[in-house]
């Protein structure tokens, strides 16, 4: 849990925040030096994304989507905007949404708000979207805050929407890396998180061809 490895909550996000104002604007600066692995990760995304939008009476819309911890755009550039009629963008770090604006390009018209906000203190609008992407950003979160935060996910999705975390998964326990301050949690602290906040698990993957030396990264999503 958190509460093991996080000693001072008020400094594990000051000191996240100052992290991520000195990393560079781009995708190499977003993905910690592996800018390289961007596309095997897109293309994973949306493999198991599609499932949900294809036809069915469940079906997933394609209306609106919501991108937290959104960084630059990478995301919102390549796996969203391409999918849904417009995106919506959250990030703690002005810089990164500023550099959105022109990294998005002319598709970048159709993002309709850019948040500058950290998702403990951040709520989605209710009933406003068909797919909300968490990715690589849950660790900044303390196991409360990110409970409450799915909470809020949960009433900001449309029927038939789904919360999407795609993240690194410890082997075992909770691990603090104090270099982001950030947390890793294994996949039953994930797990319990999820159920916590009131979520069904729907499916759950294992990302492939990604570097021995990182962190195994699994997908979620939930409703």
């Amino acid at each position: 849990m958190t509460s093991e490895v996080v000693e001072n909550e008020f400094e594990f996000y000051s000191k996240a925040e100052k992290y991520w104002k000195d990393v560079p604007a781009t995708v190499d600066g977003m993905l910690g030096g592996y800018g390289h692995i961007s596309s095997i990760d897109i293309n994973s995304s949306k493999k198991f994304l599609q499932r949900f939008l294809r036809d069915g009476p469940n079906r997933t819309g394609t209306t609106r989507a919501l991108d937290c911890g959104a960084g630059i755009g990478r995301i919102t550039k390549r796996l969203l905007l391409p999918l849904f009629k417009t995106v919506d963008m959250v990030d703690v770090t002005e810089d990164f949404l500023t550099k959105a604006r022109s990294y998005l390009g002319e598709e970048g018209r159709r993002v309709r708000n850019y948040f500058c906000c950290g998702l403990q203190d951040f709520s989605p609008e209710p009933n406003s979207y068909d797919v909300i992407w968490i990715q690589w950003v849950i660790g900044h979160l303390t196991d409360n805050h990110l409970s409450d935060f799915l909470k809020r996910c949960r009433a900001g999705l449309r029927p038939n929407g789904i919360v999407v975390i795609k993240d690194n998964m410890a082997q075992e326990g909770v691990i603090m890396d104090d270099v982001d301050s950030s947390v890793c949690r294994d996949l039953d602290v994930v797990r319990k998180i999820i159920r916590r906040a009131g979520l069904h698990l729907l499916a759950e993957e294992r990302q492939e061809n990604f570097p021995d030396e990182i962190y195994h990264v699994y997908t979620f999503a939930m409703r």
